[in-house]
């Protein structure tokens, strides 16, 4: 029996013989993921920054290339050693999910035949299948307007971008935009690269917009101002929802007399509409102007799967440009899709198809039951942490995000807690500052949980480490560290 050949390195990936191409290599990519996450056997690799888990052996440019299967063995596996693993029940620090392996394995294919979207003639057929999935999911946010449309980006940064990018091309007056301290720091750094004044950012004591203070900042606004009013669904920090009817009704007062527009950043709380169960918390969501969505967090998507959703895809237009290899007119009057007007984006990949896929393998029920477990599993790491004398909780979370902190630890403790249990590779917890019962921000130990698989027992370990590492005595003290101060 003749021997087998190695993988040619350089066979490409696409094309009649791609699959062929490909197969030995996936074998290698596999075991090389779940060698890596043996050694690493935790949610992160132990030892923070230094750690030998996170290095890679060699040089990456080498003379003579060593091979696909070394090559892709050497440095998946090194990675996967080094990972922080969103699917570990331990991994709960950010709005980070753990992808569905059906969603990856769509993901794949895209990248084998890597069509680009900025033209039709690269994409004929994801092209189609990017307007139906955009077409199906505005739809689902502003089901009564007139012709629902969105955009498929890399996520909320760049979605709530064009959210203002929009609203400052609705109007010629010159664009304000009105946020709470609660909202994503994109909208600002939006303001930022658009050139247009920083926005008019509200105390959100409370956790949520006061539609009364919004009220009186857009009133407060020169004359002729175009105010956009900047809502959230489902804040970074504590998964608050801003009370999005008052301000959708706030909004269109304000109308009668000045030009003005309602953007929600729903990129966290936005997939709560496909649950029969909690998608009345998002009411109000279908009076927006533009929506923003991630999918890559509770949609359980590779990064990158983000949408902007518009009411009515006119509002696009200003997107519009022309570029005679992309979109010559004379093509376009003969029919072809002009695809240039549908991102900031010129080459643009096929993120639409392991949406598509997720969304037609589960179904809207299918969906709606991670949604609905992962849910309920941050709801019962509430109550476990509130029956915990040696614990405190911030709130009952709103959407899968829980506040806590070890009781009687100041504030450097707290982040001396956590930092440990990632230099050990034994928790990934997140930070956010928060008003306590006396109204003072202090620091909290946040767990964003997006893993629809989690069980008690694994809550109950994590919630065991916490203790644990409280009840040890505070280090020497090392490096310098700067002294905790809540920004305002």
């Amino acid at each position: 029996m003749p021997a087998l050949r190695p993988p040619d390195p350089t066979a490409l990936a696409g094309g009649g013989s791609g699959a062929a191409a490909l197969r030995p290599l996936l074998e290698t990519v596999l075991t090389a993921l779940a060698e890596g996450a043996a050694e690493r056997c935790g949610p992160l690799p132990a030892g923070g920054p230094t750690s030998p888990h996170a290095r890679f052996g060699g040089t990456i440019l080498p003379a003579r290339g060593t091979g696909a299967h070394e090559a892709l063995g050497t440095l998946v596996q090194a990675l996967a050693r080094g990972a922080a693993d969103p699917a570990d029940p331990h991994c709960v620090a950010h709005l980070h999910c753990p992808p569905l392996a059906v969603a990856t394995a769509a993901d794949l294919a895209a990248s084998a035949l890597n069509p680009s979207l900025d033209s039709w003639d690269q994409a004929p057929a994801a092209s189609a299948l990017e307007a139906r999935v955009t077409a199906e999911l505005a739809a689902l946010v502003h089901p009564s307007g007139p012709a629902p449309d969105a955009l498929v980006t890399t996520g909320g940064t760049e979605s709530n971008l064009l959210g203002v990018l929009l609203a400052r091309e609705r109007d010629e007056a010159p664009l304000r935009v009105v946020c709470g301290a609660n909202a994503h720091h994109s909208t600002a750094r939006a303001t930022w690269l658009l050139g247009l004044p920083p926005p008019v950012v509200l105390p959100t004591p409370a956790g949520v917009l006061d539609p009364a203070a919004v009220h009186a900042a857009v009133e407060a606004l020169p004359p002729g101002a175009h105010a956009l009013v900047v809502a959230t669904a489902g804040t970074t920090d504590t998964g608050a929802i801003d009370p999005l009817p008052a301000l959708a009704d706030l909004v269109r007062a304000h109308r009668r007399h000045r030009p003005a527009g309602l953007h929600i950043d729903a990129a966290y709380g936005g997939p709560l509409l496909l649950s029969p169960r909690h998608r009345h918390q998002l009411a109000g969501l279908e009076r927006a102007d533009t929506v923003t969505l991630d999918l890559h967090k509770l949609g359980w998507q590779p990064i990158a799967a983000g949408l902007l959703t518009v009411p009515d895809r006119a509002t696009l237009l200003p997107l519009g440009y022309q570029a005679d290899y992309l979109n010559a007119d004379d093509d376009t009057e003969a029919g072809l899709p002009d695809l240039l007007g549908r991102s900031l984006r010129t080459t643009r990949r096929a993120d639409v198809l392991k949406i598509a896929v997720t969304l037609r393998a589960l179904g809207r029920a299918g969906l709606a039951r991670l949604i609905e477990d992962t849910y309920a599993a941050a709801h019962r790491l509430a109550e476990l942490v509130d029956a915990e004398p040696g614990l405190r909780l911030h709130a009952r979370p709103t959407i899968s995000t829980v506040l806590f902190r070890p009781a009687g630890a100041g504030d450097e403790r707290v982040a001396a807690v956590r930092r440990q249990l990632l230099a050990d590779g034994r928790a990934v917890l997140g930070r956010a500052w928060a008003e306590d019962e006396r109204g003072r921000r202090t620091l909290w130990l946040k767990a964003t949980l997006l893993n629809p698989g989690v069980q008690e027992s694994d809550l109950v370990a994590l919630l065991k480490l916490v203790l644990e590492q409280a009840a040890e005595p505070a280090p020497p003290p090392g490096p310098a560290v700067t002294p905790l101060t809540p920004r305002p």
